[in-house]
């Protein structure tokens, strides 16, 4: 089974989406959409980033202990 994402997407495509995301929420709905749809990436990347902070502190927690 092939995933959809690998045959690419051309012009075509992109702007029937378009399109029917036009449709679907209308020309107001669309930034409050992209503004909900933003504020989530921007939610995923701190929550990232404070994985990563967690890990490099447990890192430099264990670090002493293997020395001595």
């Amino acid at each position: 089974m092939t995933p959809l994402f690998i045959g690419g997407i051309g012009m075509q495509e992109v702007l029937l989406i378009a399109l029917v995301v036009l449709l679907f929420f209308g020309g107001r709905k669309i930034p409050e959409l992209m503004k909900g749809i933003g504020k989530g990436v921007r939610s995923f990347k701190e929550g990232m980033n404070n994985v990563e902070k967690e890990i490099e502190e447990v890192k430099e927690i264990k670090e002493p202990e293997r020395k001595a």
